[in-house]
């Protein structure tokens, strides 16, 4: 991370101001606009947020799931705690997270939203190859625990594979958007799948 990196991450304003209202990243407005313009989650909802780690995602999926919500963070790396989310450590690619999932709210899941994202290596048709990993290992986890008439909220970043990936979506939901919320930077590729209304099997 250069000085020039953390000099334009000091000025940005969604930076400063989840410094101010306390979130742990300054992706939570993404979630919070993304969520205010298609009703992602829910007041009691069950909510599974992929690649939660540092959990801003997570934080903000509590306040519009209410008291009544669950929340169930998952991530390869550690996590500092949250009251009123469970963390679970793991690969969504293991099946035993999977069973483990399930075991706990086996009725399925409202909504699985996911803010993954690769390490950059500064090669955008590679990073732009594992971004699209990433997503349809969030699908796949979330064909399997969605409930009917979930949602279903991944990162991408826009490339030539985004179009067959958005191809595997739609026949799963019933709505599908592509959106890039005004608190990602305008010079990022990055895009959000909005999937509404899981279709069961």
């Amino acid at each position: 991370m250069t000085k020039q990196w953390r000099s334009n991450r000091k000025r940005d304003k969604y930076y400063r101001k989840a410094k101010r209202e306390h979130y742990r990243s300054r992706a939570v407005y993404k979630l919070k606009q993304l969520d205010y313009k298609y009703d992602i989650i829910r007041q009691g909802d069950v909510i599974v947020d992929l690649g939660a780690s540092p959990g801003g995602w997570s934080q903000v999926a509590l306040e519009l799931g209410g008291p009544e919500s669950r929340i169930f963070a998952v991530d390869l790396d550690r996590m500092a705690p949250i009251e009123g989310v469970t963390f679970i450590r793991g690969d969504i690619r293991d099946q035993d997270i999977v069973d483990r999932l399930r075991e706990m709210v086996p009725d399925g899941v409202d909504a699985v939203i996911s803010d993954m994202s690769p390490d950059i290596s500064g090669n955008y048709s590679y990073d732009h190859a594992r971004s699209i990993e990433l997503c349809e290992h969030a699908l796949r986890f979330g064909d399997k625990v969605l409930k009917e008439g979930g949602n279903f909220l991944c990162k991408m970043f826009y490339g030539d594979m985004s179009g067959g990936f958005v191809r595997k979506v739609k026949p799963l939901f019933s709505e599908v958007h592509l959106d890039h919320p005004k608190a990602s930077r305008a010079s990022s590729s990055e895009v959000y799948v909005v999937a509404l209304e899981y279709r069961l099997g």
